[in-house]
């Protein structure tokens, strides 16, 4: 980018995590990394460390909207994420600006089930995420979501996941390094390599991040999907040895 040019501009529309490994913290640290000036909506506020979340205070839905409403009425926004959307007021909020088209270039990352296997929302708010996908331009859940989507949607195994999202659709693989994209009736196996290591609190919340951050800058979705992953794997490797904290530690989100 050229001295004196304005950067793009992408939202997080999530969490925190006082840890600083995941949430909007890994969302705005992915953003700067990758040269898009980071703005955000915070839907939460959480306690947590690399072992567990020890508590979360979700955000009034009204000003998660009041935040929203301050930096997209001022800033050229050219890509929204969401990550935690905590209950299901926060996401029918968020659903209602992606109906009108207030969210450019829409990343949703579904962040439905912890780690562990368990549900973090109630039945209801998990249906709502469907209409959200509906005005995603990807979708990023990791295999406990898709399941979570594929039963809420009433998919049986033969039906169609990639249909619940019009634009891309990516089912990230997690532990095993494969990803399979989704767009337009076709499905792509993005493969790639495990790294051994601990560290990996956030990924999610990074890949998606990166994603938006690509198409802030107007790379196409598959090149930004593509390009998204690569980061996440270098983010991985040079974390690899980090020792911080007890549990599962965060990734190296500024690489230089």
């Amino acid at each position: 980018m050229a001295l004196g040019m304005n950067p793009p501009v992408a939202l997080s529309v999530a969490g925190s995590d006082s840890s600083g490994g995941a949430g909007v913290a890994a969302d705005l640290a992915t953003f700067a990394a990758l040269g898009v000036h980071g703005t955000a909506a915070i839907t939460a506020v959480t306690a947590q460390n690399t072992v567990g979340v020890q508590g979360v205070h979700p955000v009034p839905a009204q000003f998660v909207a009041q935040q929203l409403d301050s930096v997209l009425d001022d800033l050229t926004v050219g890509a929204v994420k969401t990550g935690m959307l905590a209950n299901l007021e926060i996401i029918s909020v968020v659903g209602d600006y992606a109906a009108a088209g207030r969210l450019p270039n829409l990343v949703v990352d579904p962040v439905m089930v912890s780690s562990t296997g368990a549900r973090l929302l109630d039945a209801g708010a998990e249906s709502l995420y469907l209409e959200l996908l509906s005005h995603a331009t990807v979708a990023t859940p990791n295999r406990r979501e898709a399941a979570v989507l594929r039963e809420v949607a009433g998919l049986d195994d033969t039906g169609d996941l990639g249909a619940l999202c019009p634009g891309w659709l990516v089912v990230t693989g997690e532990a095993t390094a494969v990803d399979r994209a989704h767009h337009r009736g076709e499905w792509t196996e993005l493969a790639g390599e495990v790294v051994e290591t601990d560290n990996d609190h956030g990924t999610g919340c990074t890949f998606s991040s990166a994603v938006a951050a690509g198409l802030a800058t107007d790379i196409e979705p598959m090149d930004a999907i593509v390009a998204a992953k690569e980061y996440v794997r270098a983010c991985i490797i040079r974390s690899a040895d980090w020792q911080l904290g007890a549990g599962r530690g965060p990734v190296a989100h500024l690489l230089n």
